[in-house]
């Protein structure tokens, strides 16, 4: 008889946490940029640094984030957009910097994965998965989830790459557009991951970063996710189940976050790793049965 899987960790949190207009509907009003982490990890255990897709902090930045965050909590973060989007051959210095400077999240095992998230321009020639396998081998060291932004990436020839280099793929939910992802429960290495968008087809090609994101999700959007989630979480491989939402405009992420914990609580009772502040001792609950 074959022992039982392991449950894996399941855990909901933001894509980004350093917002202005979340002082008030998230953050106590006079919160300064400098204590939104503490706050925040007072609410979720993991988060998404986005930040580092623009610039590559310095490496006291990371230092700061591993100790001012509770013992178990996670990070993922982005690659440079200098990685990412600029439809070079070669790897851009600047991911080489960002793994060098990721080493105190490393050392202190609050590091999840890199999102490598390519734009809808990034489609599947030759020369795109060879320049995925040039990243993989930049970052060897490094646990990697890769978001894909045109659906032409979204076939079984993708699933077979993704998990010959051991790179997690991004199950996504945006809006429906015909060069869009669809929703999927895709597993390509340990760390299985989502990220919810937001369905503002309205904004989604001429807005802003604020106004393309600004969506709140209703409880019959998400709790389909629910399901998918657990059939992510009973693929043999997975160690991690990770999910951010990145409608954050005047906090309806975390709006949303808390309610999909709530959902997911539902369903998988004790499966959910917590914030520190309310964490609590829970049984080794068995996973449902997959849905599939």
């Amino acid at each position: 008889m074959s022992p039982r899987k392991r449950r894996p960790t399941i855990a909901v949190g933001t894509c980004g946490y350093s917002y202005k207009d979340w002082i008030g509907p998230v953050y106590p009003l006079g919160t300064k940029s400098g204590e939104m982490l503490d706050v925040y990890s007072s609410i979720f255990p993991t988060v998404e640094i986005d930040s580092t897709y623009y610039r590559v902090p310095g490496i006291a930045t990371f230092e700061s984030m591993a100790r001012r965050t509770p013992a178990g909590f996670r990070f993922t973060a982005k690659l440079p957009g200098t990685g990412t989007h600029l439809h070079a051959s070669e790897v851009h210095d600047d991911v080489r910097l960002f793994r060098r400077n990721l080493t105190p999240l490393l050392d202190a095992g609050k590091f999840s994965c890199a999102l490598m998230q390519f734009p809808n321009s990034f489609h599947p020639t030759d020369a795109a998965r060879d320049y995925l396998r040039r990243l993989r081998d930049t970052l060897d060291d490094v646990p990697l989830v890769a978001e894909f932004r045109h659906r032409e990436w979204q076939t079984a020839e993708t699933i077979e790459l993704l998990n010959e280099l051991n790179v997690g793929i991004v199950n996504v939910d945006m809006p429906h557009f015909k060069t869009l992802l669809r929703e999927s429960s895709d597993v390509t290495s340990e760390v299985a991951y989502v990220r919810f968008h937001g369905r503002n087809a309205k904004n989604w090609w001429r807005g802003t970063n604020e106004t393309r994101y600004d969506y709140l999700y209703s409880k019959d959007e998400l709790e389909p996710w629910v399901d998918r989630l657990v059939d992510m979480a009973a693929a043999p491989k997975v160690r991690e189940v990770l999910a951010f939402f990145n409608n954050h405009r005047r906090g309806q992420a975390v709006r949303n976050a808390e309610l999909f914990e709530q959902l997911i609580e539902e369903r998988i009772p004790g499966a959910l790793h917590r914030a520190a502040h309310h964490e609590k001792e829970s049984a080794d609950v068995p996973l449902p049965l997959s849905t599939r």
